[in-house]
């Protein structure tokens, strides 16, 4: 009965990989499809290292909008890994069971928040602030706003992973610090974070990944101009933001080049999840 059943079940489990695979590989060849032609036409190196993007006039070059993606995705990583490392540090290492029950689903939750919830927020309290405070060109809608409201936005993916990272340590590496005369806190920052020091790097990269993908929150924060950021307080337009904002009306080589910008931020999010998988399997080679 077992083994009839598990006949059974099991190309049933292999068609469905497989239906995710097949969607994916299809979803990449529509974007190349629409996107590869413009680029070609235009010149890949122009189409990335141009910062005139003038659609009316077929001029489409989107560099400010690589840098503002990045420059959003560390500021994030600024303002989350000390947050999310820390977290998760004391999470795994110092806080009580009870504790742990009530923070770690918090901070789950904060998953289930739509972003434009953060958008929002980010928009009536974290705007005013930084436009009062600090100023700006970008009038509160700049660099650094958008990285507060992602960093809070990313804090799940680091945390969870990280704890996961720590957690996997050996106890025996504890113990035998401890045994050595080490403190609780020196334990934990020359033992237990070295020891999971790759998968943590592997939660970093991955929300890092996430704010370069997040598209709503950041067009309510960043100012969506698409100019070349001088100052973390300049308003800049995300590679997301830019697809979300004109693919409404493109219409030709315009709606092409939006496609284009869509291969670009797929292999962006490629080259930092094959980081993750070797992050990862680096860690998994060293036990």
């Amino acid at each position: 009965m077992n083994l009839t059943r598990d006949r059974v079940v099991s190309p049933i489990l292999f068609a469905i990989a497989s239906f995710s695979i097949a969607a994916l590989f299809v979803i990449g060849v529509f974007i190349f499809v629409e996107g590869l032609p413009v680029m070609l036409r235009v010149g890949v190196w122009k189409f990335i290292g141009s910062s005139e993007w003038l659609p009316l006039e077929g001029k489409f070059g989107i560099l400010a909008m690589i840098v503002g993606s990045i420059a959003v995705a560390v500021g994030t990583l600024v303002v989350a890994v000390p947050l999310g490392v820390g977290c998760a540090v004391y999470l795994s290492e110092f806080a009580s069971k009870r504790a742990v029950a009530i923070i770690k689903p918090s901070i789950e939750l904060l998953f289930a928040i739509p972003s434009v919830v953060y958008g929002f927020i980010g928009v009536l309290f974290i705007v005013p602030f930084m436009r009062e405070h600090f100023g700006g060109d970008g009038h509160g809608f700049n660099i650094v706003t958008a990285s507060f409201v992602l960093g809070i936005m990313v804090l799940p993916v680091i945390v969870g992973i990280s704890v996961d990272a720590l957690q996997a340590v050996p106890k025996v590496y504890r113990d035998g610090s401890l045994a050595l005369g080490a403190t609780q806190w020196q334990t934990t920052t020359m033992v237990t974070l070295k020891a999971a020091r790759s998968g943590i790097l592997a939660g970093v990269i991955l929300g890092m990944a996430n704010a370069i993908g997040e598209t709503m929150a950041v067009i309510m924060v960043v100012g969506n101009a698409v100019v070349m950021p001088n100052s973390p307080l300049d308003s800049v337009r995300t590679l997301t933001s830019n697809i979300a904002l004109e693919m409404g009306y493109a219409t030709g080589d315009h709606r092409q080049a939006l496609f284009a910008t869509g291969v670009v931020l797929l292999v962006m999010i490629m080259i930092l999840n094959t980081l993750t998988r070797y992050v990862t399997r680096k860690r998994v080679a060293r036990r």
